[in-house]
Formats: C-alpha cells, structure tokens, sequence
C-alpha cells in the first residue's frame, strides 16, 4: 500500500506558530506500520548526511513530545525528510502518523550523531547494515555523492519481516542506480558500486534471513561475489533496534572491525538513537 500526499492536495494551513515549526510538504504510507515524510528545512539548518534532530509534536499538557530521527534526505536535499513506524499507542507515532501537507511539526535544528563518514577510517567497501526504519540515515548517505567518492562499493543490507516493507529502501536503490547525475558523474558502471541485499525474516521472498545469519554464514559474500569482510578493506554501520545493534556488533569484531566514533574514528559505527517500539 502506497498513498502519496502532497502540499497540492492538502487544504490550506495557518502560519507557522509552534516553536520550531517545520511544514510538511509531503507524506508517503508505504504500508500500514510504515510512513514517510518531507517538511520544510530551516535556512540554518547544516548536517552531515546520516545525522538525527529531534522532532516531534505537542502533547496534550502543552509539552512537546519529542524522538530522534535520522535525516532520510542528503545534506543538500532543499528539504528534511523522515522514515517512521506507526504504533497505535505510541506517544508521538499514533498522532505523527496521520500528519497531512500543510502541517506543522517540530524540529529542533540541532544534528547529531554517529553515523557520518567522518567517524570511519579510509576503506575499499562501506557496509549499511539496518533493519526496518533503521533505513534511514542510510537513505540519506546512499544520496550522498561523498559516499561514493570515499569508496569503491556500498553495500545496503536490510532486513524486515514481510517484503512490503522492503519497499522504501528497494525503491529507492532503484532510482539510485538510475539516476543520470550519478551516472554521469560515476560513469556507467555506477549501477555496480551500490549492491542491494534486501532480506525477510518471517515471509518467503528470493533472499532470506537475518543479517547476522548472513554475514556469519558467508551467504552474502557468496551471492554478492565479494570476500569475506576484513579490517584492511571494510567498513560498516550499524542502525537497528538495541538488541539488533549488540548482535551486528558482535559478528563485525568478529571479523576483526573496532567501533569507532566521531573524536576516534575505527572501522564501523552504531547508531544508538533509534526509533523503534513504543515510540
């Protein structure tokens, strides 16, 4: 199920009176748990493609309610855009969800985190490991020319439980590959540098299982034709719930990557500010 929603079809909105407030501009429902969004950015706003804000929405009590967010878009992007769950109850889902065009939301301009180049040593080959909404600073990196002038190849490994909701990412790999600019710039063999690994955990789909699995199992370096990762030529990051983030982590050291950081970079990263369950 997608349903796109744009500025045009959206009544007219009053002006701007929250703190921090950003217009929407467009809302995508991919399917019934997940949704995407494009707001208005802020003149002053300067980020590194792969960091979070925080944005959110007012609470009944007249307090803001507030999540990080990775930046969907890349830094040059005129726009913001977001990658969200729905969850019914949740405090800042169960109402975000149903944003149109012309609403407002806040943002509070202030970027942060750890997935950005700057915090990997050089490499041949940069892994984007994520589950579901952990999509998203990724989509933004994967958008970013930077990325590719830093390496030879990139890896998008992403696993969801059903392959519908696959398809922001699959979608977006795919206009990627075909996009003139990148071609242009990267020539014909562009398409072949940015390698699509997109997996399901509970329905039948030509790729299967976790990343874990994978990645220990050698099935992705196989089907890839690519070695097995090393810490002369590899890099990776890592975005998912908490438990995904320790179990990546673990097979990564086990291939002998360290976790770096902005102030020490290293061979792979983790994004801890994720938004998933009960959001």
């Amino acid at each position: 199920m997608t349903l796109d929603l744009t500025v045009a079809d959206a009544a007219e909105k009053p002006a701007k009176t929250l703190p921090d407030a950003q217009t929407v501009t467009a809302v995508t429902h991919w399917t019934d748990t997940l949704f995407s969004f494009r707001v208005t950015r802020p003149a002053s706003l300067r980020f590194r493609s792969g960091e979070f804000v925080m944005i959110g929405l007012p609470g009944d009590n007249g307090k803001p309610i507030l999540r990080a967010y990775s930046i969907a878009s890349p830094n040059w992007d005129d726009e913001l855009e977001f990658y969200s769950i729905k969850v019914p109850d949740g405090p800042l889902t169960s109402r975000l969800q149903h944003i149109q065009p012309g609403d407002q939301i806040i943002l509070r301009p202030k970027p942060v985190g750890t997935l950005v180049l700057d915090a990997l040593l050089p490499g041949k080959r940069l892994w984007f490991l994520a589950t579901g909404t952990g999509l998203a600073p990724f989509a933004s990196l994967m958008r970013d020319p930077e990325t590719f002038e830093r390496y030879e190849q990139v890896i998008m490994m992403h696993t969801c439980r059903t392959a519908d909701e696959l398809t922001y990412g699959r979608e977006l790999v795919e206009n990627l590959k075909n996009d003139p600019l990148l071609g242009e710039l990267y020539g014909e063999d562009f398409a072949k540098r940015l390698l699509y690994y997109p997996t399901t955990t509970r329905e039948d789909s030509p790729l299967m299982g976790r990343i874990t699995d994978n990645m220990t199992s050698g099935k992705v370096f196989q089907d890839l034709g690519l070695p097995p990762m090393d810490a002369e030529t590899d890099r990776a990051m890592i975005c998912g719930s908490l438990a995904f983030n320790v179990d990546v982590k673990a097979v990564l050291e086990g291939f002998g990557l360290r976790e770096g950081a902005n102030s020490d970079p290293k061979e792979f990263v983790v994004e801890k500010a994720f938004v998933g369950e009960g959001v």
